[in-house]
């Protein structure tokens, strides 16, 4: 079904600017977003992606990953296709950057009904960035949070703070990926910027348990220097307690360098664990 968006205001000509995340894009009649995720048809934005799912499967929470947050539970997980970043070693390309990802219908009532039958404590959106998912998200975590099932994102966390507002009361937990302390970085290799992922943490630090992950990879963010900034930025910002997860990276989608050495991963944990209580590696 097609559902309107959420968070645009329309302009002249027919155009229409989304003001769900920090690109604002301006749109076009009978174009998309840049997260291929809202069309503008006839001067109104639409939701592509309502009511369509890529899959569901049922997780342990610490695949998220969540550690600090129902551990030892299980949670089920959907997503949709399309995502408003495009990093170029992105691990789940075949549906955040693939337009022709197949889709099936779902209903808000058929998610819920699902995670009560299979007995998991709540819901996931991850996969691909649930944030292009706003609409769907939203409506279904209403009825999750009405049935007694949590939610959780598992997001790059680059939205505006007004639908972020709007959601956080809904969720019970989040997954942030935090790539990079480094707005070059962000720039070049995701086409996004560092500050909105960084606002989005400290808001959603304030009413919801908050759980990071970065990524590293060789040459481009695995220095000893990125590795201290990042730690001391969860530390200032989020505090100790933060729990940071560092994932090893493999080649995948346009990037082809060689897998993260163990070593890496070990330094950074090493470097983390000076001022942070939860550092935890992923991927090994």
């Amino acid at each position: 079904m097609q559902k309107e968006a959420s968070y645009y205001q329309k302009k002249k000509s027919g155009k229409v600017q989304c003001l769900l995340c920090p690109k604002n894009c301006i749109i076009a009649c009978g174009e998309a977003a840049n997260c291929r995720a809202r069309k503008n048809i006839d001067g109104t934005l639409y939701s592509l992606v309502y009511g369509k799912t890529t899959g569901l499967a049922v997780d342990p929470i610490e695949k998220k990953p969540l550690y600090h947050f129902h551990p030892g539970e299980f949670i089920l997980s959907l997503g949709t296709r399309g995502c408003n970043l495009a990093c170029v070693f992105c691990q789940n390309w075949q549906i955040s950057q693939n337009p022709d990802a197949h889709l099936e219908d779902i209903t808000k009532e058929e998610i819920v009904t699902e995670a009560i039958r299979l007995n998991t404590f709540g819901i996931a959106y991850t996969y691909n960035e649930p944030f292009i998912w706003y609409e769907f998200v939203r409506d279904t975590a209403m009825l999750a949070k009405e049935n007694g099932l949590e939610n959780v994102l598992v997001t790059n966390g680059y939205v505006a703070p007004e639908p972020l507002a709007e959601l956080l009361p809904l969720i019970g937990a989040m997954n942030i990926d935090l790539k990079a302390m480094d707005d070059q970085f962000y720039r070049s290799i995701c086409k996004a910027t560092l500050d909105p992922v960084l606002n989005t943490i400290k808001r959603a630090k304030q009413s919801t348990h908050v759980e990071l992950t970065n990524l590293i990879i060789p040459t481009l963010n695995d220095s000893d220097e990125q590795i201290e900034k990042l730690t001391e930025w969860v530390f200032n910002n989020t505090g100790a307690d933060t729990p940071l997860h560092f994932s090893r990276y493999f080649p995948c989608y346009k990037l082809n360098l060689a897998p993260t050495p163990l070593e890496t991963l070990k330094r950074a944990k090493a470097i983390a664990e000076k001022k942070l209580k939860h550092v935890y590696l992923g991927n090994v």
